[in-house]
């Protein structure tokens, strides 16, 4: 496949890092939330046997927040996702679908609860932000709603608690997953969680003072080495090993919570009022009609740029490839796939064509590993 650059502009936005990161070989870029987002540091194979193994530091600037603050910021918030928030305690984070009034997935962030009238909603590739203002306009919300000025670095990888201990001291290994606090380096304190875009553990730094946040940035480096330490950033090949969904690439606003697998962050027998929640109450009275699977593809290599049809042995479409990737692991390729009722079934067989070549594959659970 012909690789091909992308332009960089105004509109496109670097992050504090780009400098830093292209110094150190980043080799690809996406496009996340109007960001520059590292896509590869030379073999994606090599990264991610390194991640499983070490510890890699990400530039996830492109993971941007969307803060919601005053007297009704709880009653939006809890408007936009059928997860209910109403237990939600200051210093913990909530993976949270928002939804609109059919139930179709805008998004699927972390959201952040930092005060009782205060939260950031950490969010995947959708402009949330208008979402939030619309509402808050057509609702008549007394709430503020901005982007801050907020620069993540991941630190992933089974060694990363030990590097940020060296960095932060013994308290931060006690932190619990999906929990948060604030911790000083260099002048300035970073909300610092137990999260990140992996299954092999780590840390999100919420960097909002630029300076402190490049001077950390150097510092993981400079006391890494010993574990080994390298620049990353999400790992195709881990991440659908794990089942991390992607927004826009495995799910979109066609789709909702039910038929993707997140039966439970829908909360609807609670009292909380939420869009959609009467569309997905439908939903789940007359049954899903189709499910997110897993697949496994009798063949070496793959580059999903598009959806890729499923074929039956009576020549019938049953779903459709919407990512995949050659899996070391498995030695096959991997993939995450919408099938149609009744073939969401583990081990129904298909037929999928990839560039121009017939290979066979199977229906399974996820997550693979």
């Amino acid at each position: 496949m012909k690789n091909y650059f992308i332009a960089k502009s105004r509109r496109l936005r670097s992050t504090p890092y780009t400098e830093r990161i292209e110094n150190q070989g980043v080799t690809a870029y996406s496009v996340y939330n109007h960001m520059l987002l590292p896509a590869a540091f030379g073999s994606l194979e090599d990264s991610y046997h390194h991640l499983k193994k070490n510890v890699q530091v990400w530039d996830v600037a492109g993971e941007r927040q969307v803060e919601i603050s005053g007297p009704d910021s709880a009653k939006l918030v809890q408007l936009m996702t059928c997860r209910d928030l109403s237990k939600a305690k200051v210093g913990r984070c909530y993976y949270c679908p928002i939804i609109d009034d059919k139930a179709g997935l805008i998004n699927d962030p972390v959201v952040l609860k930092l005060s009782e009238h205060r939260w950031w909603i950490s969010i995947a590739d959708s402009d949330v932000i208008l979402f939030a203002k619309g509402l808050a306009i057509g609702q008549k919300f007394n709430v503020k709603i901005f982007e801050p000025n907020v620069d993540i670095l991941a630190v992933q990888g089974p060694k990363s608690f030990a590097l940020m201990e060296k960095i932060f001291g013994k308290k931060i290994t006690e932190m619990k997953f999906f929990g948060f606090d604030y911790l000083e380096f260099d002048g300035a304190k970073h909300l610092i969680a137990r999260s990140g875009w992996s299954k092999q553990g780590g840390y999100e730094i919420y960097v909002e003072n630029t300076k402190s946040g490049l001077s950390l940035y150097d510092k993981l480096f400079e006391e890494g080495k010993e574990f080994d330490v390298k620049p990353g950033c999400p790992n195709l090949i881990e991440r659908i090993e794990s089942a991390l969904l992607s927004y826009g690439n495995d799910m979109d606003n066609n789709d909702n919570p039910l038929e993707c697998g997140l039966d439970k962050y829908v909360n609807l027998d609670s009292e909380v009022n939420f869009l959609g929640k009467e569309k997905l109450k439908e939903v789940r009275n007359k049954g899903i009609a189709r499910k997110l699977m897993g697949v496994i593809i009798d063949a070496k290599e793959i580059n999903v740029t598009k959806s890729v049809e499923l074929i039956n042995e009576k020549n019938l479409k049953i779903g459709e490839l919407r990512s995949g990737t050659y899996s070391p692991h498995f030695k096959k390729v991997i993939g995450i796939a919408m099938l149609n009722k009744p073939y969401f079934e583990v081990s129904q067989t298909f037929k999928i064509s990839i560039n121009d070549s017939v290979f066979e594959g199977k229906v399974c659970d996820l997550p693979f590993i």
